[in-house]
């Protein structure tokens, strides 16, 4: 595993030990109910929570003003939130869920030359929209990526890194798409999962509705699947999401 180890990753004590809390309590309420169920949609997965985004009339321009709006969290800290990956010339990033592209942007210009962007969408609106953005920008680094509902469909080991920003409660089959990003991702390399929190009487009520799950229970799958939790990556101006990394042993 390369060496990320900076200021910016260290959460403190306490975050330590809340890992190891979350950890338990995540195993139990997750590994009985989620390992085994291959393909199985998980119960409290709200239904169609895709539809919108595998209709292939979707109007792509009102997801750019929504998604990359200042007030958006992520879209306000995403140079903070790249720069906290760490990246280097060279690697090799998978944007999952790329959706309107933004983040596969940017990265395209921290990894350089060298490097390569993953862009994985199901939607074939946003897919349209990633290669012809990759296209006008010139991007020769991005590669749009068509994944299914339970597969990323990235090659065997050629992945440094995965990246899930406000889309792993999307996923249908998580067992099934985390099985395929750990074979994607190099061993040594890594899992950021960015997401948001889910907590009775604090969280909104649509984002309590949309997202299945808290992080107890995200943690949980992911570890389930073989990776191994590091650290929360604590940034300022996202009270509303929490940021992980894991890595792949």
């Amino acid at each position: 595993m390369r060496d990320r180890g900076t200021g910016k990753r260290s959460s403190g004590r306490g975050a330590i030990l809340g890992g190891l809390l979350v950890t338990i309590l995540g195993a139990c309420l997750c590994l009985a109910g989620c390992a085994g169920k291959g393909s199985s949609r998980p119960d409290d997965l709200p239904r169609n929570i895709n539809e919108v985004f595998l209709d292939e009339e979707m109007d792509v321009d009102r997801f750019v003003e929504r998604f990359e709006g200042e007030s958006r969290a992520v879209y306000a800290q995403r140079f903070a939130i790249v720069d906290a990956l760490d990246l280097t010339p060279g690697d090799v990033i998978a944007d999952i869920g790329a959706g309107t592209g933004f983040f596969s942007f940017l990265f395209a210009d921290a990894v350089g030359r060298t490097g390569r962007v993953q862009a994985v969408e199901i939607s074939p609106r946003f897919l349209d929209h990633l290669r012809a953005e990759t296209e006008r920008r010139g991007l020769e680094n991005v590669d749009v990526v068509e994944g299914t509902t339970d597969s990323v469909e990235l090659p065997s080991g050629g992945t440094s890194i995965a990246f899930i920003c406000d889309v792993y409660h999307h996923f249908e089959s998580p067992a099934d798409s985390l099985a395929s990003l750990y074979d994607a991702i190099e061993p040594g390399g890594e899992l950021v999962l960015i997401e948001f929190h889910r907590i009775e009487g604090v969280t909104n009520e649509f984002i309590f509705e949309h997202v299945r799950a808290g992080r107890e229970v995200f943690q949980a799958e992911i570890e389930a699947a073989g990776f191994r939790f590091e650290n929360e990556i604590e940034l300022d101006g996202l009270d509303d999401n929490y940021i992980l990394r894991f890595t792949r042993p």
